[in-house]
């Protein structure tokens, strides 16, 4: 695997690790989900 790729999976999982933190659910659901790795 090419450093950028690993690097781009790790950014997304950041992001994914920050929204679920500010969730007040339990839980993201799907379509939160979705729209913090589409960047929406």
């Amino acid at each position: 695997m090419q450093d950028h790729v690993a690097l781009a999976e790790i950014e997304l999982c950041g992001e994914l690790i920050i929204a679920a933190s500010a969730a007040a659910e339990d839980r993201l659901s799907l379509d939160r989900i979705d729209e913090v790795l589409l960047g929406r």
